[in-house]
């Protein structure tokens, strides 16, 4: 019996300094403090939990505000309207729960990067360079090359086709928020309703829309 406790103490001993050790080493993939983004997107992460019900009220919330006015630095229709990402921090606010940073550029920051066009699912964030600098214009992805944003001064929140010439060559890139297993496909009704919302503003705007798709510098 005094064998056993001869060898067990040190060995007790030798572990709890080991641990000691690697609790006190500093991890250079961790920081001591998340950022603001970081916890953003976790949060976000954590909004949308084990299905793509989440992802879908956030993309019909978004097209619960399509026809409302572009407004400089508008954050909803009792603002007087939209700016571009004024209407995504309100459609993530009210759909999921989540406060995102105000700007495009600090968006650009969270969550994952998605690799292109052909890997986007909805509710992806998409980027756009539109005033000579990157992500100067955001929008959400509805599925089906399309995205719904505000746009522009004397302009209204709509959907538009991403492989429209402005758009694709303006691409600048997209972010998701939420797991690739909880980014579904939306339900057909859902992507139905983008699809007419497309033809809506074709026939609506015309010539008038193409003269003048340029976003406000400024989210």
């Amino acid at each position: 019996m005094q064998l056993k406790h001869k060898f067990i103490l040190p060995a007790a001993i030798a572990l709890f300094c080991a641990s000691s050790v690697w609790a006190d080493e500093p991890s250079s993939a961790q920081p001591a403090e998340s950022s603001l983004f970081q916890r953003a997107a976790s949060s976000a992460q954590a909004a949308v939990s084990s299905t793509s019900s989440g992802i879908n009220a956030m993309v019909e919330k978004s097209m619960s505000f399509l026809g409302i006015r572009y407004r400089y630095g508008g954050n909803g229709p009792e603002a007087g309207g939209f700016d571009c990402s004024g209407l995504v921090k309100k459609v993530f606010g009210e759909a999921l729960g989540v406060n995102l940073p105000r700007t495009a550029v600090e968006m650009a920051r969270l969550g994952d990067k998605v690799n292109g066009v052909q890997d986007l699912k909805p509710g992806d964030l998409v980027f756009f360079n539109t005033m000579r600098r990157a992500f100067s214009h955001v929008g959400i992805y509805v599925g089906d090359n399309r995205f719904i944003h505000a746009p522009s001064t004397g302009n209204v929140v709509r959907v538009e086709d991403m492989d429209s010439d402005y758009w694709r060559s303006r691409f600048n890139g997209a972010r998701r928020l939420v797991s690739d297993a909880q980014a579904a496909d939306l339900p057909q009704s859902v992507r139905d309703a983008a699809a007419a919302r497309i033809n809506a503003n074709a026939a609506s705007a015309g010539a008038a829309a193409n003269n003048n798709p340029s976003p406000s510098a400024n989210q």
